[in-house]
């Protein structure tokens, strides 16, 4: 069997938002991992894992960084999730122009989360390690060929009912329309 038949394995972190203490093990983990000398250096600015905290209303959001992008978005909405207030900003994983969150401070280039991966390879990430609260949980699932998207029409249709909950029928409307005028 080839391994395009066998499928992929998909590593994943897994959050739970409600265990989360803000002690930000995590964060002193990774910038070690990912310091010269591995574990040279203890520095949270350069860590691929960030808690966003807000101790007044008791709010720690562990977020992962994921791909860089250019533009600032709009994204200023609240979520209540278990009685916890969040903006949207709180779980973003982009590296940004609005926020100075993964960033490598010193060279400007975006970080971006890598699993720990190493040779020999880590049993987990070290941040999931380090999770005394267990909030981090780490799991690889098997993804059979043939299984991995929707069919497009289907994921379309999804994207647009998404939008459309979010914003309305007529901006999700107006935007594409301004889209499709562009050259």
């Amino acid at each position: 069997m080839s391994a395009a038949e066998a499928g992929r394995v998909v590593k994943e972190i897994l959050i739970d938002l409600g265990k989360c203490t803000g002690c930000r093990a995590c964060e002193m983990a990774c910038s070690a991992f990912h310091a010269r000398p591995r574990y040279g250096s203890v520095n949270p600015a350069r860590s691929r894992i960030r808690v966003v905290t807000d101790e007044v209303n008791d709010e720690y959001v562990p977020v992962r960084a994921g791909n860089l992008t250019r533009a600032e978005c709009d994204g200023r909405h609240f979520y209540r999730l278990e009685g916890k207030r969040y903006s949207e900003c709180s779980f973003c994983r982009a590296a940004c122009p609005s926020r100075d969150f993964f960033i490598e401070p010193d060279s400007g280039l975006p970080l971006k989360c890598d699993m720990c991966e190493d040779e020999p390879p880590l049993a987990e990430p070290l941040c999931v390690t380090v999770c005394e609260a267990q909030c981090l949980v780490y799991r690889e699932r098997r993804i059979e060929a043939g299984q991995e998207a929707l069919p497009a029409d289907e994921a379309a249709e999804r994207g647009v009912l998404a939008l459309v909950s979010r914003h309305s029928l007529a901006e999700v409307i107006a935007a594409l329309d301004r889209v499709a005028r562009r050259p």
